[in-house]
């Protein structure tokens, strides 16, 4: 019956992976903290037959946050809720913003963030977090997909200083010469661009902005902030918003997690990063740029310090971690045990491996280590 039950639930993370384009479409400004289906049966056999531990799990656990994380999220509380079924898990992919003010307001046990908590933002977390104080866990990486919609094009090379100019509306075009000095041989259409950004707080594009802020300070005049800082353009609702506005109109071009770009078939730009050859938006491309990741968070945070400017081949530059925010000390006893259950789940390697085929990066081994002996000691 144990092998019955963990090839059941193999097939179904692999389907859940198959179906995440339609989780996309969901993944943003439409998802309500609404019960999920799990799967019944004995809890204890369930958990041993996929290696999830539900020890200390109960009872329904809200979280917010992240959409660049939605489609992992869907793909873990499937996974988790089948083998815990005295406990469910219901992430709300909205926005970082909005996740770490759910999670310093106290409506959910965690929060995902595509940026590291600021400091006033730990500040207010001491007001939840009774005898400690929110910290940083990375558990997602991956990379910030610059997708395009360009009729009669499917191949396009763009570098920062372009990428920023179009971004802030000084190139309007897509035959501008930077552009086809870009793309030799490539016939670009006498078309307006028309880009998309977030049109609430998001650590998407703070991280976005810190990419243009270190790689084309002379093209980016703006701070990396998580509200979109550039005059024009058009705003959408989450990742999912901005891709379905690129998806339907010609000539537009925006940034969203890989994920939503491969569910919806939407052609990606490739970095001209000063390496060998432009880089491709891939997980793997990803992963190498964040394994020169360095921790700089202290004590317990482990909020990371990334190299936009990287130039070693095959690496993506721009790329984001996304954290779970929790309280080191001092979390909710009603809801602490199934925290730690549900992360030690993400952050091990059953969890880790479901990132790849979903258009994430896993964390590197050496980062996710750290993670897992922090999520032991979270009381």
């Amino acid at each position: 019956m144990k092998l019955q039950r963990k090839n059941r639930l193999r097939a179904a993370a692999l389907g859940a992976i198959a179906v995440s384009g339609a989780l996309v479409l969901t993944a943003c400004g439409s998802d309500d903290n609404t019960s999920s289906t799990g799967g019944s049966g004995d809890k204890t056999s369930s958990a041993a037959a996929s290696n999830i531990k539900c020890d200390g799990a109960k009872g329904q656990l809200l979280a917010s946050g992240s959409s660049a994380q939605k489609n992992a999220m869907e793909l873990w509380q499937n996974a988790y809720n089948a083998a815990c079924s005295g406990a469910k898990i219901n992430y709300k992919g909205s926005s970082s913003g909005e996740g770490i003010i759910a999670f310093n307001q106290g409506t959910v046990g965690f929060a995902g963030s595509d940026s590291a908590l600021k400091p006033e933002e730990v500040a207010d977390s001491k007001k939840i977090c009774k005898t400690g104080q929110g910290i940083n866990l990375p558990m997602v990486g991956g990379p910030i997909a610059i997708g395009f919609h360009l009729e009669g094009v499917d191949s396009l090379t763009l570098d920062a200083p372009t990428l920023a100019k179009i971004f802030d509306t000084k190139i309007k075009k897509w035959n501008d010469t930077a552009i086809a000095k870009l793309n030799p041989g490539v016939k670009l259409p006498d078309l307006a661009i028309q880009p998309f950004h977030r049109s609430e707080d998001s650590g998407t594009t703070q991280n976005l902005g810190k990419y243009l802020s270190a790689t084309a300070a002379s093209d980016w005049k703006y701070e990396a902030e998580k509200k979109w800082p550039a005059p024009g353009g058009q705003a959408a609702s989450g990742s999912a918003g901005v891709a379905a506005q690129v998806k339907q109109t010609n000539g537009a071009v925006g940034y969203f997690e890989l994920s939503y770009a491969s569910s919806q078939s939407i052609s990606t730009v490739k970095i001209n990063t000063g390496a060998a050859a432009p880089v491709e938006a891939t997980s793997e491309n990803a992963s190498k740029a964040i394994a020169a990741a360095k921790i700089k968070g202290t004590g317990k945070d482990l909020a990371l310090g990334l190299d936009y400017t990287t130039k070693a081949d095959g690496a993506y530059p721009i790329v984001l971690v996304t954290y779970e925010i929790v309280c080191d000390t001092g979390n909710k006893a009603d809801t602490l045990g199934t925290v730690k259950s549900f992360l030690t789940y993400t952050a091990g390697d059953e969890g880790q491996k479901l990132l790849s085929g979903a258009g994430y990066a896993p964390i590197p081994t050496e980062i996710n280590a750290k993670v897992r002996e922090t999520i032991a000691g979270l009381s």
